[in-house]
């Protein structure tokens, strides 16, 4: 099983396309899904927890930022709400995708971001400099993957299409927060 993992961690970095279709194909059921989920914001949110007590924000966070429990709830509802806007979305501009293998191919990628962050965190620990540098790196080759995931898991023509998915959802949740602010 963990060599099955690690095979499916070296395609996503190498041949992110063929990772999220192996992933589609998985027979997961939702059980399975919603548990990995619930697990993977738990581990993210004790993570990013650890990484306030190592290496304290530059800038004053509001308290609720502080429990785990908050940074649980906020990991798995925003997991929820974007696969659902990137399918909405995605729909809307010719995708055809599933909102299971996407959710499924989205508690991945944050199950590997997981792992990045935990050896971003011991790099802070031992070359806070690299440590900067690695973590530019995993955002950006995050940021590929992802688009490719998006691409094939919604059908999607090109990574075009896939960026413009990725920037709906953010625009709508921008405009939604200012008009609530009125």
């Amino acid at each position: 099983m963990s060599g099955a993992l690690i095979q499916l961690a070296q395609t996503t970095l190498r041949s992110p396309r063929v990772a999220a279709r192996q992933i589609a194909v998985l027979p997961l059921g939702n059980d399975v899904v919603w548990t990995s989920l619930a697990l993977v914001a738990a581990l993210n949110a004790l993570v990013i927890s650890a990484t306030f007590v190592i290496a304290p924000p530059a800038m004053a966070l509001p308290s609720y930022f502080q429990s785990p429990l908050v940074l649980f709830a906020l990991q798995a509802g925003l997991m929820v709400l974007y696969v659902h806007a990137l399918t909405w979305v995605g729909r809307a501009l010719g995708g055809q995708g599933a909102v299971t293998p996407l959710l499924a191919a989205v508690v991945w990628l944050q199950a590997l971001r997981l792992c990045a962050q935990l050896g971003i965190l011991l790099l802070t620990l031992a070359l806070p400099p690299v440590a900067l540098l690695a973590s530019f790196v995993v955002t950006i080759w995050g940021l590929w993957i992802l688009l490719n995931f998006v691409a094939e898991l919604l059908h999607l023509p090109g990574l075009f299409h896939a960026a413009a998915v990725l920037v709906g959802p953010r625009l709508g949740s921008c405009w939604g927060l200012a008009f609530c602010c009125l």
